[in-house]
């Protein structure tokens, strides 16, 4: 089973292209913490923003980078069928070890369940590497309900989900109905622990960049029955994970990363800096949890 926390990373750009040395100097600093793995080209990544070449290059990159104990799941998920096989496919090819397949979405009104339990079983029994459902309605408009997501685990090549509704009781639903051996994934890490409890396995959580520790130690203390520390950890990362998630977005984490001595570096455009009259605020959050000195 695919399990504990994983930070799906930022993708480096200066001038507008990948910066790949950059790239390493902070996959160096991730291979230093107790991060289960990573996920390359997730929402945090940008992936909407990069060609199929460059995503392709970018997971190869990681994984040669990255320590080959841990896995690297890509996120391969692209609006048709076909797309998806061949990227998914393609990163394969490159050491990916797991696929992050997200839901298409661009034609929402015809994604019904059965449509979407075609693409997903289509993709799953093309895939060389193991797939993992991506349910993200915020960016998607679609959510995928947990009464599919049940049927779509006894699928053998489909490994887990990573939710990120935020709806717990959905949460809990695919927990109690799916496979002991199917990883179900905390998509954000304001419900990390709450998840837990109800049996999820792990998290993709984009807090886990700038708060890996914090996020394994959350894991690993409920996982030891010490359910208060867990609590005040969980209790802990929840303003920087806003800051970084639906308060500043991308932006946001990308200078949540510069504040703490990664390289966050500028999005991609369209998307543009965090403002600068948002960067106080970000940093009196990162200060008052820890990340910064007072």
């Amino acid at each position: 089973m695919i399990k504990g926390i994983f930070a799906p990373i930022p993708t480096p750009f200066r001038n507008d292209q990948i910066d790949y040395g950059r790239l390493e100097e902070n996959l160096s600093r991730w291979a230093e913490t107790r991060l289960s793995g990573l996920v390359v080209l997730g929402s945090n990544g940008e992936f909407v923003y990069l060609t199929q070449k460059e995503k392709v290059k970018l997971v190869a990159a990681v994984r040669e980078m990255f320590p080959s104990d841990r896995p690297v799941i890509a996120g391969t998920g692209c609006e048709t069928t076909r797309e998806t096989v061949e990227l998914t496919k393609k990163c394969a090819e490159v050491g990916a070890d797991a696929a992050l397949i997200l839901t298409p979405h661009y034609f929402g009104g015809s994604m019904t369940a059965a449509v979407l339990k075609r693409f997903f079983i289509s993709v799953a029994e093309a895939s060389p590497i193991p797939i993992m459902l991506y349910n993200m309605p915020k960016n998607t408009g679609i959510n995928m309900a947990s009464s599919l997501v049940v049927e779509l685990s006894e699928h053998p090549n489909i490994a887990g989900i990573k939710d990120s509704s935020g709806n717990i009781v959905q949460i809990s639903e695919i927990c109690k109905d799916t496979p002991d051996d199917f990883a179900v994934f905390a998509g954000s890490g304001s419900f990390l622990l709450p998840s837990l409890v109800m049996g999820a396995s792990g998290g993709t959580l984009a807090v886990a960049n700038i708060m890996a520790n914090t996020c394994v130690e959350i894991f690993e203390s409920y996982a030891n029955g010490q359910l208060a520390r867990a609590r005040e950890l969980q209790r802990r990362v929840l303003g920087p994970n806003a800051a970084v998630t639906s308060r500043f977005s991308i932006p946001g984490l990308k200078a949540a990363l510069d504040m703490i001595g990664y390289y966050g570096g500028p999005p991609r455009p369209p998307l543009e800096p965090l403002p600068e009259e948002d960067q106080g605020a970000l940093r009196e959050i990162l200060t008052t949890a820890g990340l910064l000195p007072g």
